[in-house]
């Protein structure tokens, strides 16, 4: 369940109906024995990792609590309409849901709007908090010091590769590529040497979010200098930087040289579902630049049974532009769960928060989700670690790894830099102009408070 992927999110609004939000929302103050619990469901109905695993938490829920009820709420939508969408519910009693999932990018903003409510009352009696490491406690903890969140686990991204698409190039079957170049050289023999298949996949544009922003042009930007998007010591967000032209000019080379999928495809909204269930199990992709969370969709029961990826896929690290210190590039996130502040039974749904993150409960949800232990005594756990394939090397970038800008204002600078990447992959602005268009949006959206680098 990733982020993955953003148009303004208030201008978005209009999206929604009024029977929209009656039927993703429903009110949470209809029954105060009833917890209503709103997710993000896949687009793809073949996968139902969140729906298998709430459904039974649900069933350990209600046999512990007699009389007490859960009401699953899914919302079916691609990332950025499920963010409008979570909104739009937590903005009015009528249909604000009693629990919701979060995205850590989107969190501050809506702390910021009041749409949540502090936990801090709940954690400071809840022993298991203790196990939770620090920065997945300050991915949900605002500038007010309080903690809105509770983090289910977070992630890493890196470099996925066809082994089969790499031996009919020539390429190696332990690639590492020291620097940018060295991955636009793979592509390029890809193109050459194996005909009617994807070189290499960098989300870009609007309509795949987050996605686009995270996965793609921050794994890039991150590996060009220190605090590229913005300046914790002066206290604002980066304007001007060469690093953010060069990202930029990464992703022009990949679609300009035809290395990437067509336009048209990488701005599909739900193109991230087709990479993991079509183009990379089909072998019709050569590199994939993406996150940890990719064996959800392949395990047993999961919708597209892949029970060989590991044998069929090589994993190596995002280097930084010139291979410069440290050498290896990483963006964690996560999701976390929330309480509204409008929510009716709040309290109830903490109760289901703490069923869901007992020790097993939480060890359960990070293998099946592919995801990142955030507790201490899971990552110590030797059956975690064993668990899947792919575990210990997405969790050893976690040393690596930066975090998005936890602020307000992001949401807005990652739409920005979706817009900027979508004019240089559709060719409708160069390098300078669409990076000039950015630092126009992010004076604006940050009021000025920008800094040139």
């Amino acid at each position: 369940m990733r982020p993955t992927h953003r148009p303004l999110l208030l201008a978005a609004a209009t999206l929604l109906t009024a029977g929209a939000l009656s039927a993703c929302g429903g009110g949470s103050g209809d029954d105060p024995d009833t917890v209503k619990i709103s997710y993000k469901q896949s687009t793809d109905n073949e996968i139902r990792v969140m729906d298998t695993y709430l459904a039974d938490i649900k069933k350990q829920f209600e046999k512990a609590n007699p009389g007490k009820k859960v009401k699953l709420v899914p919302i079916k939508a691609p990332d950025a309409e499920y963010y409008t969408k979570l909104q739009q519910m937590l903005r009015s009693p009528k249909t604000a849901p009693d629990l919701v999932y979060e995205d850590t990018f989107l969190i501050n903003s809506d702390i910021t709007s009041g749409y949540l409510k502090p936990l801090d009352p709940y954690l400071a009696k809840w022993k298991d908090w203790d196990q939770f490491i620090d920065t997945a406690k300050t991915a949900a903890k605002a500038a007010d010091g309080k903690t809105y969140g509770v983090p289910d686990g977070t992630d890493t991204r890196g470099l996925w590769f066809s082994r089969s698409i790499f031996e009919k190039a020539g390429l190696p079957a332990d690639w590492q590529p020291k620097n940018w170049g060295e991955i636009l050289d793979a592509a390029r023999t890809i193109k050459k040497k194996v005909p009617g298949v994807t070189p290499l996949n960098v989300y870009t544009g609007k309509p795949v979010g987050e996605a686009a922003s995270m996965q793609g042009f921050e794994m890039l930007v991150y590996g060009t200098g220190e605090d590229p998007l913005y300046d914790p010591e002066a206290k604002k967000w980066v304007t001007g930087s060469k690093g953010f032209k060069d990202s930029l000019a990464f992703v022009e080379t990949v679609f300009k040289e035809k290395l990437g999928p067509d336009v048209s495809d990488a701005l599909d909204p739900n193109f991230p579902t087709r990479v993991r269930g079509e183009l990379l199990p089909e072998d019709k992709l050569g590199i994939n630049l993406d996150g940890s969370w990719l064996p959800q969709d392949w395990g047993e029961g999961a919708g597209h049974e892949w029970p060989e990826w590991s044998k069929k896929l090589g994993l190596a690290h995002m280097p930084t532009q010139a291979g410069q210190a440290p050498g290896k590039v990483s963006m964690s996130g996560g999701w976390t769960w929330a309480i509204p502040s409008k929510a009716d039974n709040p309290d109830l749904a903490f109760t289901f928060i703490e069923t869901m993150q007992t020790k097993a409960n939480a060890k359960k949800w990070y293998v099946a989700n592919s995801g990142i232990a955030v507790r201490e005594d899971v990552a110590a756990d030797p059956s975690y670690v064993k668990a899947q394939p792919g575990i210990e090397f997405f969790t050893d970038l976690v040393a690596s790894t930066h975090y998005r800008p936890a602020y307000p204002a992001y949401p807005k600078v990652s739409t920005a830099i979706q817009e900027a990447m979508e004019s240089v992959t559709t060719g409708d602005a160069s390098v300078a102009d669409a990076a000039r268009g950015y630092d126009e949006e992010v004076e604006s959206a940050t009021d000025g408070e920008v800094i040139e680098k």
